[in-house]
């Protein structure tokens, strides 16, 4: 498990031989030798820009083809292909780069955000091309096959042998940092020994780079990030006059925009591959978007696909946006939190629940123990696990001080009871921050669960903690019940009086007419 995760066991190193050495039979020791280290797994955003990089079948095929040139596994690519060998479902890329005839699939969006080269280009010589050709004795297939990979996710993989074409295509295409970074390995690879490679060429061997060994701006969530600010910017109103539209669109800065989305009064500018590749409800819904243009009467050149979301607020879907763009929040107004565990839901961005999660917590630290049942309530029936565990944790380490309060005891009312012995429970208490099944059980088993971990209760004195922390359960829905019907009680008794009085108005009044009519 810890070596398909990514743990690296490479033979004779002090970790590797440890290992080794350690291994409790031979089988074991053989398998930690022949295991590939892999690199760990890809997040969200990179991992499903990859996937669309990897989509397109002429990419696809590359990949393929170095793999089986380095025996290197296809891993991370398995879901990509089809018994087949067709084409799986994927975004189209709208530029294609042919050196000596072989072609590389890409979309302008994603080369324009990181590299400047490859910006100025598709702002002015390249701005109506769809194919561009390379001869193959000024650049390297494998380099620029590479680096166009690495733009998407983050991750360079390359052969050894290859890095020095690769230093001058970064030289090219103005990546500094990165080639910095090769240039220096370069001269690693020339001195160093590898004792444990000797036998082995470099055309055997690879080297592996995360985009975090760069600095912060020439990561990809920082790149993207920029691309969206330029959108937001450009983005305008619906109710304007034309004539101040065509003066906005003259000053609007080419952001490689190609879809408007309206929601309520605000024109959002997007980029498709972006919103295909992090949501599969955008990538059905702008795969089946054809030749409908938003705008007909206004400028030809500004007249992009358009699209309608109905069901959001302005301020939910640029926060959605954020996320898609760059894979985190900065900050969340927590009065828009239903709303964006709710397009989580319906958009398919499940993650986004769990960035939405880790911006929430801190203002969680300071809400009161009504707010917190209010929480509780909300990530159980979003399926937000680590706001869930957290309001748990709270609730189970204070206990009586949330039995004190009125809204905790309403609370129980509205939750099923407990499930009594372990052995009919409903669901199996989760660990804090698990990653499992968004569906959860019952809420009071797991809080009985935390009560009796924060409570230190010794293992044969478990199901004796267990019944009287449920019998307390049963004492409060009791109180619970008791002032619902107070409450109820109350308002009947308030409402009965306030008849009464306008009858007796109504009688003194008509008793008044009486007496003034004779």
């Amino acid at each position: 498990m810890l070596l398909e995760a990514g743990a690296i066991c490479a033979e004779r190193t002090f970790d590797g031989d440890r290992c080794h050495y350690a291994a409790l039979n031979l089988r074991v020791r053989r398998l930690l030798k022949v295991f590939e280290a892999r690199p760990p797994p890809l997040g969200p955003l990179p991992g499903a820009l990859r996937d669309t990089f990897l989509g397109c079948l002429a990419n696809r095929r590359s990949f393929l083809e170095q793999c089986e040139e380095t025996g290197v596994a296809a891993w991370g690519a398995g879901d990509l292909l089809l018994n087949d060998g067709t084409e799986s479902s994927s975004f189209p890329p709208d530029i294609t780069f042919y050196v000596d005839g072989r072609p590389i699939e890409a979309h302008r969006v994603i080369l324009s955000a990181r590299s400047p080269f490859f910006k100025r280009k598709f702002e002015n010589d390249w701005k109506e091309k769809k194919e561009v050709r390379f001869s193959g004795q000024k650049l390297s297939y494998v380099a620029l096959y590479s680096l166009i990979h690495f733009f998407y996710s983050d991750r360079l993989e390359i052969v050894v042998d290859d890095m020095e074409d690769l230093v001058r295509t970064c030289k090219a295409c103005g990546c500094n940092e990165l080639q910095k970074i090769l240039e220096k390995e370069l001269i690693h690879q020339k001195y160093a020994e590898y004792k444990s490679l000797r036998d082995v060429d470099n055309s055997q061997k690879r080297f592996i780079l995360q985009g975090s060994s760069l600095p912060e701006q020439d990561r990809l969530p920082s790149a993207l990030n920029h691309i969206l600010q330029t959108s937001l910017a450009n983005s305008s109103c619906e109710n304007i006059s034309p004539d101040v539209f065509e003066e906005k669109v003259s000053q609007i800065s080419d952001d490689l925009a190609d879809v408007r989305i309206k929601v309520g009064e605000r024109i959002f500018r997007s980029h498709q591959v972006i919103l295909a590749s992090r949501s599969e409800y955008f990538k059905a819904r702008l795969s089946r978007m054809t030749g409908f243009l938003e705008e007909n009467g206004r400028l030809p050149s500004c007249s992009l696909p358009f699209l309608e979301v109905n069901d959001l607020s302005t301020e939910a879907f640029e926060k959605m946006v954020e996320y898609m763009y760059t894979d985190s929040l900065k900050e969340i107004d927590p009065d828009l939190a239903e709303e964006i565990f709710d397009a989580a839901s319906r958009y398919l961005l499940f993650p986004l629940k769990r960035t939405a999660a880790d911006a929430l917590l801190p203002h969680l630290e300071m809400v009161s123990p009504a707010e917190l049942c209010h929480w509780l309530i909300l990530s159980d029936m979003y399926g937000v696990i680590k706001i869930r565990e957290y309001c748990l944790d709270v609730i189970a380490c204070n206990f009586e001080t949330f039995a004190d309060t009125r809204e905790f005891r309403a609370m129980l009312l509205t939750l099923p009871p407990p499930s009594g012995d372990s052995s009919f429970r409903t669901t199996v208490p989760s660990a804090p921050g698990f990653g499992g099944n968004s569906d959860q059980g019952n809420l009071l088993d797991d809080l009985r669960e935390k009560w009796l971990e924060a409570e230190a209760a010794e293992l044969d004195k478990r199901d004796e903690s267990a019944a009287l922390f449920d019998k307390r359960l049963e004492m409060l829905v009791h109180v619970a019940e008791h002032e619902t019907n107070e409450a109820n009680g109350d308002s009947a008794e308030k409402k009965h009086l306030d008849e009464l009085s306008q009858r007796l108005s109504d009688e003194s009044f008509c008793a008044e007419k009486q007496s003034k009519a004779s």
